[in-house]
């Protein structure tokens, strides 16, 4: 069978309507979850924390639905595909930065704050602009982080409907297809936002997380079975299909390449691999949708179990991207991926249609398995920016309107009216941005998000958190002064211009020669909010000694 162009033959009226059905009961069901966490949504603690009501293992749950987005299933599983050993570089970083969150930032979040991560930041600070630099902050991560789900998918869906250059699906052209899913998902988000808050986003995102979890543990053992359950084969076979030979299963291929005879260009690309290296491990401690979900748990002890059952799903999950990425480098091919869509991010749907073919009876089983897995993967993007959208609008309505604007004079129903309002708003700009990214793969584009966490949330919260001098000055220059580092340095990147695969291919503007700027950005925003701190004579021992004993032991929290 040509695996060219796989959605092509899974593109047929049958395959269509059961793609298109599975799409439908998915989205059916969880906006009938939606509907009933509304009616059980009732004070601004339901809306934004679920009323504190969930335990240990369905927060865990929560937050691996949370975590394992777009990223990790479709872009993960590309770049394992397509580049190898150096593709599951994501999976390693992604996961060891739990220990960070663990051990760093859950049980102290979960007792000093209520309900966003500017609650902490604030608590011993003067509250306007502190909470104004974390509500900036935790918008532009979000955004960040929501434009790589909208990315997903996109390409999702052009693969599943045979959307591609020439085409065409309901009259539209595959241009046209795939920014109509991207404000279709888009929208979907905003329902469940403004519906639901975090008790339907909870639910979802537990739901998803069986699915995806199922999902993946059906493709690995179908892959290995194709193999006799032999891993050696298994990697023999991805790089003799991958057209690398033995380097694709060694370092070297995408992160750290040497160049030969440019040895500015060498040192410059294993900088960059470093730096990814560190914002992959120190973002998660700074994302805020996975900071907000330490609050929805009763007591710090369930928020440490959280975060237990989450390191075990994703790290299990982590470990079934390696037979997805090596398995469609094997079963699918690189050359197949890559026609599909340039940065692999299809990956993983076009091996699960090579397995239906396999071993469910030909086309018509690789159309079924197809179908499901992509609808397993749109559950995973819509769960994923249902929580991005709550995280930001939560922000911007507690931390900005009801803090800032109104001082603190706000009514619960006012905010969480604010908080639904945002969510339209947020979701519209991530519309609009991710339209430009299309090129990208989506696990990259997350990388960036967690550079912008890592360098303006993180050294705002750990010297919080940690150093008795710290002060308003310090919060306000570590936030603003790492996320400006971040943004700037990106912007002038080759992400944003001056390559072929560049948000903008044409233009020219770049001269940071990194991809990740967080081995500059992070260390930056420490230096702020040290600098901040040290200029200025702020300074409150007693409001210290009663956030530590708060964090560490949950006395008056909440």
């Amino acid at each position: 069978m040509n695996l060219t162009f796989l959605a092509a033959e899974a593109g047929d009226s049958t395959a269509r309507t059961l793609t298109i059905t599975l799409f439908l009961v998915f989205v059916a069901a969880t906006l009938a979850i939606t509907v009933w966490a509304s009616r059980q949504t009732k004070t601004a603690t339901d809306f934004y924390a679920g009323g504190r009501s969930f335990s240990g293992f369905q927060n865990g749950m929560a937050i691996g639905g949370d975590y394992m987005s777009a990223a990790s299933f479709l872009g993960i599983a590309g770049l394992i595909a397509l580049y190898g050993y150096d593709g599951f570089l994501y999976s390693i970083g992604f996961l060891v930065a739990w220990l960070v969150a663990l051990l760093l930032v859950a049980e102290l979040l979960r007792n000093s704050g209520k309900y966003t991560m500017a609650d902490v930041l604030a608590f011993r600070m003067r509250q306007r602009p502190v909470r104004t630099a974390a509500a900036v902050s935790t918008i532009t991560v979000s955004i960040f982080y929501l434009i790589a789900q909208m990315v997903g998918a996109g390409a999702l869906v052009a693969l599943l409907l045979g959307i591609r250059p020439g085409t065409t699906f309901l009259g539209m052209d595959a241009d046209a297809a795939k920014i109509a899913t991207i404000v279709l998902v888009g929208a979907l988000m905003i329902i469940y936002v403004t519906v639901g808050g975090m008790k339907g986003t909870t639910y979802v995102q537990i739901v998803k997380a069986f699915l995806l979890m199922g999902g993946a543990a059906l493709m690995t053992v179908l892959v290995l079975a194709k193999f006799n359950f032999n891993l050696s084969s298994l990697l023999g076979a991805a790089s003799d299909a991958s057209g690398k030979g033995e380097a694709f299963l060694q370092p070297g291929l995408y992160y750290g390449k040497e160049v030969a005879g440019n040895a500015t260009q060498t040192f410059y690309n294993k900088v960059d691999l470093f730096s990814l290296g560190i914002a992959l491990v120190l973002g998660t401690a700074g994302l805020p949708h996975i900071l907000i979900r330490f609050y929805t748990v009763p007591t710090a002890r369930a928020a440490r179990r959280s975060v237990l059952w989450a390191i075990g799903i994703i790290g299990t999950f982590y470990l079934f991207t390696l037979a997805l990425g090596f398995g469609a480098a094997a079963l699918v091919g690189g050359e197949a991926i890559s026609a599909q869509n340039a940065a692999g991010n299809t990956a993983a749907p076009q091996l699960a249609e090579a397995l239906g073919v396999d071993f469910f009876g030909g086309d018509t089983g690789g159309a079924v398995l197809l179908a499901v897995i992509a609808a397993v993967a749109f559950a995973t993007i819509l769960a994923v920016v249902a929580g991005l959208t709550l995280a930001s609008s939560s922000s911007l309505a507690h931390d900005f309107y009801a803090n800032v604007i109104k001082r603190g004079e706000t009514s619960e129903k006012q905010e969480v009216n604010v908080a639904r309002i945002s969510a339209f708003v947020i979701g519209a700009v991530s519309i609009v941005l991710a339209l430009f990214a299309q090129s990208l793969n989506v696990a990259f584009l997350v990388a960036l998000a967690f550079a912008v966490a890592a360098s303006g949330n993180l050294p705002a919260i750990l010297y919080s958190l940690f150093w008795k001098r710290f002060n308003t000055a310090g919060a306000t220059w570590a936030i603003y002064g790492g996320l400006l580092a971040a943004v700037v340095l990106v912007f002038f990147s080759p992400v944003v211009s001056g390559t072929p695969t560049s948000m903008f291919k044409t233009a020219d503007w770049q001269w940071f020669p990194l991809n990740n700027p967080g081995i500059i950005s992070i260390p930056f925003g420490f230096l702020c909010g040290w600098i901040g701190t040290m200029l200025s004579k702020e300074t409150d021992e007693q409001k210290y000694a009663e956030l530590e004993v708060r964090s560490l032991t949950g006395a008056g929290a909440h």
